[in-house]
């Protein structure tokens, strides 16, 4: 093997490395597994994974590039506070987002398309059933993102996917609410959706959608003021 190939081979390991890692922490974050303000030690996350810090290093990087970890003064490491004081700008971009998605799924879908948002709300069922927090959290964030790739427009996706893991936070909290046991009428909610998409009705589609994240959205909003209530009688 030329010394070319070899740091070719090299840098995909690495690569793979660091994708290993980021991977790792970035479910750990979203989750809930790490809390907002942990401490992440570098050290220590070597140790487990038996890897060097060069990977853990640009994966944090990485991390921080989207607003999951931060850099603190001495330069340790800790993850994002959730900016609660904020989520109405992140929840105004989620709303429009749904619509928009769901409005051009119903235009541009096709029946391989229709095959995969089922496929998507069949394991997202599962998990409601089987009162899986983080199964529902990950096949939800499966199935509205089929039905964005439904829509052929590539920005909007990815905009769209990232405000859906970026809410993975939000929706487990909000999942504990219930005790982890998710009211049927979101797998319904679902299902008209995709009743709507196959049907190609753009309006009903967006009308659907609209209202699913108006109803998520507002009962987030008054689970954290319930919070805030009770904290302030404590």
């Amino acid at each position: 093997m030329n010394d070319k190939a070899t740091a070719s081979q090299a840098e995909r390991k690495r690569g793979e490395g660091v994708k290993f890692v980021y991977d790792i922490l970035r479910d750990d974050i979203l989750d809930l597994v790490l809390p907002p303000g942990s401490p992440i030690d570098e050290v220590q996350l070597a140790e487990r994974l038996s890897m060097s810090r060069t990977p853990i290093r640009e994966a944090l990087v990485r991390l921080a590039g989207e607003g999951l970890v931060t850099t603190l003064p001495n330069r340790s490491t800790v993850v994002s506070n959730i900016d609660f004081l904020n989520l109405h700008t992140f929840f105004d971009a989620m709303t429009l987002m749904y619509r928009v998605t769901t409005r051009l799924a119903a235009q541009a879908r096709t029946a391989a398309d229709l095959e995969t948002i089922r496929a998507r709300q069949q394991e997202f069922a599962r998990a409601v059933e089987t009162h899986d927090a983080l199964a529902m959290i990950a096949a939800n964030r499966d199935f509205h993102a089929a039905i964005a790739e439904a829509g052929r427009n590539p920005y909007y996706t990815g905009l769209f996917c990232r405000l859906l893991d970026e809410g993975r936070r939000i929706l487990r909290i909000y999942y504990s609410s219930f005790d982890d046991h998710l009211p049927h009428r979101y797998v319904v909610e679902h299902e008209d959706i995709i009743a709507a998409i196959e049907a190609r009705d753009v309006e009903a589609a967006d009308r659907l959608a609209s209202a699913h994240a108006d109803q998520i959205v507002r009962q987030i909003q008054e689970m954290i003021a319930r919070d805030r209530r009770q904290q302030i009688a404590l």
